[in-house]
């Protein structure tokens, strides 16, 4: 690879200030001798931070587990920047230019995930440039661009099986449904995720109603969230840094994607799918990754004959007979990785999960790995899926939190955001990369309450039959004292102060398509506890009515309404008028 570098390195005399330094990073980290410490050098973005330790990235929200470590391309980007775009009709050239290219379809699902991220989660500032440098590194941008005109792979993108055997060890985990493997994982896609990841990772970036690894708008929308989950700012160096660790935990992975981030940000331009540059060389020491139904060796070694053992002469003109071969020793098992110790996943004290709609949860979900004799198993990767038809999430906007077990056992969730809907909805547990029973949870958003309902002011409400009442109820909502907004109003037009059924006759709302109406639902107060009712209207029934005004949280109030004759004194109570 050093070898690699230094052609790299002769190929121009000029060179920018940023790719001199990442080239020098890159190449002091993987030539040979090199120590540890040289991991700590200057990268393209500034000083790098120490990859953190597996378990610790498991800890955030998803986990840190996008490609499990899959080997990726190293191919380092020119010395020179790359040229703005072309005029047109100007022929491609080898060099920047070509680098500088990329794929008009992988270029246009770049900056459409951006721009969903810029509105979804503003505060992350993921930069476009960046995941085409993950996607230049993970799969040479889609193979060259070698997509359909919706965006999926001319033919799946696969990383080698993860059997253990140099690389992680993860089973299969979804049935062969991505990857075609129905023993181990593989990293699948233009952005290499694996399917354990891709479960909850996953995205719809093209609008087709479909989640798909291998299609470059979800994938690319999928490596965005996962880049700005856990509250992560992409445009604070620190959390930069992070952010691609957790992708993948190397040191050189980091300087690489930073150096080509740095690339395409001094300018790139569209060219026609299929027709970019290929990577030649990968962290593995493997070729271009090839898609699905062509050779692709499952490990990148290559194995020399064995020599044929030498029969030396006997005298006499015979052979000596070789020594009997020993037996081979058998291969002792592998022990079981913790994951693999567990049978099931146990509450932990959790307790009844109940909260008001825009409120935290008071209490965590704490759940418990435990093999088949209870015993608690730590260092196990548990993920907490919200589901049901809800929009609360866990702290940070997300539905999914993976969360490693402690030495106890035990995994505790992130605290939990009730949103506006209201109802029960569930949260499912698994054991990442192994299948053991998981436990479920019901969490109930109530809606917020009000005990106390007023008018905020003292006019009479009057109307003469069949007209209009002038002015409108207005009211305000309190709850302990204090304001209750987003409180829900139901107004209902009563029969009397003792009867609460709905009244048939007298004043009335009208309906989006001006029909009377008598009840009032999904009224809301504002931010201030207010609320200003829509207008009323009179039949030709004359009389005093109530509106009721009701709240969750036992808040009630009852409006005079009286409809009168101009000039004509109101009687107490509803009475028929001589037109009706």
């Amino acid at each position: 690879m050093a070898a690699h570098f230094g052609r790299r390195l002769r190929k121009g005399a000029a060179t920018t200030a940023v790719a001199a330094a990442a080239v020098a990073a890159l190449s002091a980290s993987q030539a040979p001798g090199a120590t540890g410490e040289d991991h700590g050098r200057q990268a393209a973005a500034g000083a790098a931070t120490p990859a953190p330790d597996p378990t610790a990235a498991a800890g955030g929200a998803g986990g840190g587990d996008a490609t499990a470590n899959s080997p990726y391309y190293t191919d380092l980007p020119p010395l020179h920047s790359p040229n703005p775009s072309p005029a047109p009709g100007t022929p491609t050239v080898s060099g920047g230019d070509t680098e500088g290219g990329i794929p008009a379809t992988v270029l246009d699902a770049y900056k459409r995930a951006e721009a969903e991220l810029r509105s979804s989660k503003p505060g992350c500032n993921l930069p476009w440039q960046l995941l085409a440098a993950i996607g230049k590194v993970e799969s040479g941008q889609a193979r060259g661009g070698r997509v359909d005109a919706n965006g999926t792979t001319l033919g799946r993108i696969l990383g080698p099986q993860l059997d253990g055997n140099g690389f992680a060890l993860i089973k299969d985990t979804d049935h062969g449904a991505y990857d075609g493997n129905s023993s181990y994982d593989q990293a699948v896609g233009p952005m290499q995720f694996i399917p354990s990841t891709w479960a909850w990772a996953g995205r719809d970036g093209n609008g087709d109603g479909k989640k798909d690894p291998n299609n470059v708008y979800d994938a690319a929308l999928a490596a965005g969230h996962y880049l700005c989950r856990a509250g992560w700012n992409l445009s604070d160096e620190a959390d930069l840094h992070r952010a691609v660790l957790s992708y993948n935990n190397s040191q050189d992975y980091l300087n690489l994607v930073l150096s080509w981030m740095e690339y395409y940000r001094k300018g790139t331009h569209s060219i026609p799918d299929g027709t970019g540059s290929v990577p030649s060389h990968r962290s593995d020491g493997g070729g271009p990754r090839h898609p699905a139904g062509q050779h692709r060796p499952s490990h990148p070694r290559t194995a020399e004959p064995a020599p044929k053992p030498h029969k030396p002469h006997q005298p006499g003109g015979g052979q000596q007979s070789p020594d009997p071969k020993p037996p081979t020793p058998p291969v002792p098992p592998k022990p079981p990785t913790p994951s693999e110790t567990v049978d099931h996943l146990a509450d932990a004290g959790t307790g009844k999960l109940t909260a008001t709609a825009g409120e935290a949860f008071g209490r965590r979900i704490s759940t418990r790995a435990e093999t088949k004799t209870g015993m608690a198993v730590g260092k196990v990767r548990v993920r907490f899926t919200i589901t049901g038809d809800t929009d609360a999430t866990f702290a940070g906007g997300e539905t999914v939190a993976t969360i490693a077990t402690d030495a106890k056992g035990v995994a505790v969730a992130p605290a939990l955001q009730a949103g506006e809907k209201t109802g029960d909805f569930k949260i499912t547990t698994a054991v990442v990369g192994h299948q053991a029973k998981g436990v479920d949870y019901t969490a109930t958003v109530t809606e917020r309450p009000a005990d106390t309902l007023a008018r905020t002011g003292d006019t009479p409400l009057s109307c003469t039959p069949g007209g209009e009442f002038a002015g409108q109820v207005q009211v305000k909502a309190t709850y302990k004292g204090a304001v209750a907004g987003k409180v829900a109003v139901t107004a209902t037009l009563i029969k009397s102060a003792d009867d609460a059924t709905v009244n048939d006759k007298g004043p009335y709302f009208k309906d989006a398509d001006g029909k009377p109406v008598r009840t009032l639902t999904g009224l809301l107060t504002d931010a201030e506890g207010r609320l200003t009712l829509p207008k009323l209207y009179a039949d030709d029934t004359t009389g005093t009515f109530q509106l009721r005004l009701t709240t969750p949280g036992g808040g009630t109030l009852t409006v005079d309404l009286t409809v009168a004759a101009a000039g004509a004194p109101a009687t107490p109570s509803p009475s028929p008028s001589a037109t009706s």
